[in-house]
């Protein structure tokens, strides 16, 4: 055989098998795309072909049949977690079949809240938001930064966040302000939609006389709706509670109890909210007890540029001597998020 005939052959061969690994998707206005899924999460599928520079992002509402021979790590709405393959059933719209640990299973596409391909890199499971906001006016002389940084790592049975942000603030006769809140944490994800959590929370802010309040949360939560448009969930468990105060009052340490809930809301086209709510009664401080909340609306823009306004709220039924039983700050930033 020619040399020239034994490389055509294998060229064919590296094509076909290229080729067999490639995903299709066919669409509801019957449109057929071949190339990769990147990812399912928080109901857009990320679709890469060789056709186009940029990933198409795709409603998965809009999806009515998936086929694929890559092996997977998906999550539906139930709480069931798989890693294996799925391809739709044809003649049953919108219904795959999962393959995984030489079991099968029927489910629903819609019911898919999360798909990522195994082996598609370490970083492919992280997404880093970063936004930047600044006031500035002539009247007193007013100056203004708040910094956002956090990020998120999602893996088959777990995932861990956190965030840091800030507030800096100062003007002509007037004391600066100083605001830090930071955090960080994960969950181990339970068969049925439970599972458990560990969070360490930094907070320091003038209003209340903080210096700093280091708190350390371990406990256990339930999904009570978890889908592609929208998540909410309760939790509980204990807290032990750090302060130091920027005067001469003594320092404080308590135990605590906690009870949070949380909720995000994010098919809404390209907007998105998301709650968080926890509170704190005291276990070794008769009477007292402690609120934060955290609210977000972000709507995104193209080459995942965002806008995106924030509000938090932190409340103390027995502030120290001398400062505020409350703080809240109301900010406004634009953004980049890596994903």
């Amino acid at each position: 055989m020619k040399k020239i005939d034994i490389l055509f052959l294998f060229a064919l061969f590296v094509g076909l098998q290229t080729w067999a690994q490639k995903d299709t998707i066919r669409l509801v206005n019957e449109d057929l795309l071949v190339g990769e899924i990147e990812k399912l999460d928080k109901n857009v599928l990320t679709f890469s072909t060789a056709y186009s520079d940029s990933d198409f992002k795709i409603e998965w509402d809009k999806v009515l049949e998936i086929r694929s021979r890559r092996t997977f790590i998906m999550a539906f709405s139930d709480g069931d977690r798989f890693t294996g393959q799925l391809t739709s059933i044809p003649e049953e719209e919108k219904i795959v079949r999962v393959e995984f640990d030489g079991q099968t299973a029927e489910e629903s596409l819609k019911d898919l809240i999360f798909l990522e391909p195994i082996g598609s890199g370490v970083f492919s499971n992280l997404s880093i938001d970063v936004d930047l906001g600044i006031t500035l006016t002539k009247a007193n002389n007013l100056r203004q930064l708040n910094t956002y940084l956090g990020g998120t790592y999602l893996a088959k049975k777990w995932n861990a966040n956190g965030f840091f942000k800030t507030v800096l603030s100062s003007q002509d006769e007037v004391a600066d302000i100083r605001r830090m809140d930071a955090e960080l944490g994960g969950q181990y994800y339970l068969p049925h939609d439970w599972f458990v959590t560990a969070t360490a929370k930094f907070l320091a802010n003038d209003e209340q006389l903080l210096d700093l309040r280091q708190t350390y949360q371990g406990g256990a939560g339930y999904y009570f709706i978890h889908n592609n448009s929208m998540y909410f969930a309760l939790s509980g468990g204990l807290a032990v509670t750090s302060e130091t105060y920027s005067n001469d009052n003594p320092d404080r340490n308590s135990a605590e109890g906690f009870f949070g809930l949380g909720f995000q809301k994010y098919s809404i086209g390209d907007l998105s909210f998301l709650t968080t709510a926890v509170v704190y009664p005291s276990l070794t401080e008769s009477g007292r007890y402690r609120v934060d909340l955290n609210g977000d609306m972000k709507y995104d823009l193209p080459l995942d540029f965002y806008i995106k306004l924030s509000i938090t709220y932190n409340y103390d039924s027995q502030p120290t001597e001398g400062a505020a039983d409350s703080d809240y700050v109301f900010t406004t930033s634009f953004g980049w998020e890596f994903n």
